[in-house]
């Protein structure tokens, strides 16, 4: 290089530094003045709400797994593409029609779609693909609106209620059920919205992206993967219903207390490791390929 075009240079150089800082100040500032509120009713929600607590856990859980796969993102050349301001445009329309309509739904998932705009905006189509598990995490923080939620809870709480009953009358227990509450000699069960299986539903369906992620699973492995979670979910909540069924026919006072409240937990571990054993099997060609 010439020695009169170095000090040029090395202005340019300093120029573009302050420029990218500029325009990585802007768009975090008006991402803060946008959803500042929005962000923290969800932060609210997720911690007074047992079905949204698994929110808690996203954000964090998405930074790591960006930051493991760094090598990867920075490996692929940054390229400005200006049709991922489509994708932003879509955001910024989520945002005004959640507002509108005041669609919590709407105006928090619409930050997910910001943010991955922006990334296809400044870094191209292939950086973000190599972000996409870290977006589809962070979409899943997202609790369900309201009335999809009530929704899915109803025939998911009749569903449990009546294999339940069906499971219990086979092994000899004299019961019965009406809509959703499960009569039996002594004691009555009513099966209620926390015992649909939802709960257990949203986090086998994080639970089998994570698993896709650390198995190395192939995209169809992986939307595989996730799609069995969801009969997985409904087949623990059915067992957890029908062992506290057959536990009330027996001593109703433990099966409304500290078994009630344990089998919840249990029934997730069990759940997650019926996964985890579905995952290596699905994966394991792929990990016998990379030894």
């Amino acid at each position: 290089m010439d020695i009169a075009t170095a000090p040029a240079q090395q202005t340019r150089n300093v120029s573009s530094g302050w420029l990218a800082i500029a325009q990585v100040s802007a768009i975090a500032g008006i991402l803060i003045a946008l959803y500042a509120a929005p962000v923290a009713d969800m932060a609210q929600e997720w911690w007074t709400e047992p079905q949204a607590s698994h929110g808690l856990l996203i954000p964090p859980l998405a930074l790591y797994i960006a930051y493991m796969r760094r090598k990867l993102t920075f490996a692929v050349p940054a390229r400005m593409e200006m049709r991922g301001l489509w994708l932003t445009a879509l955001g910024c329309f989520l945002f005004l029609a959640g507002r509108l309509a005041a669609e919590f739904f709407l105006t928090r998932i619409s930050l997910v779609v910001v943010l991955a705009g922006t990334a296809q905006t400044f870094w191209g189509t292939r950086r973000l693909r190599t972000l996409a598990l870290p977006f589809v995490l962070l979409a899943t923080m997202v609790p369900l609106p309201v009335i999809l939620y009530n929704s899915l809870a109803a025939p998911l709480q009749l569903l449990a209620s009546t294999i339940a009953t069906n499971l219990a009358q086979q092994l000899g227990i004299s019961i019965f059920r009406e809509g959703n509450i499960i009569h039996l000699a002594s004691t009555s069960l009513g099966v209620a919205e926390a015992c649909s299986g939802l709960h257990s539903l949203s986090a086998l369906v994080v639970g089998s992206l994570l698993l896709g992620f650390l198995e190395n699973g192939g995209t169809g492995g992986r939307i595989l993967l996730v799609l069995l979670s969801l009969p997985l979910a409904v087949a623990v909540n059915v067992v957890r219903v029908t062992g506290t069924a057959i536990l009330a026919d027996i001593q109703p006072d433990y099966a409304m207390g500290f078994y009630h409240m344990f089998s919840g937990w249990l029934v997730f571990i069990v759940g997650f490791g019926v996964l985890w054993a579905m995952a290596r099997w699905m994966f394991r060609s792929r990990r016998e390929e990379s030894r």
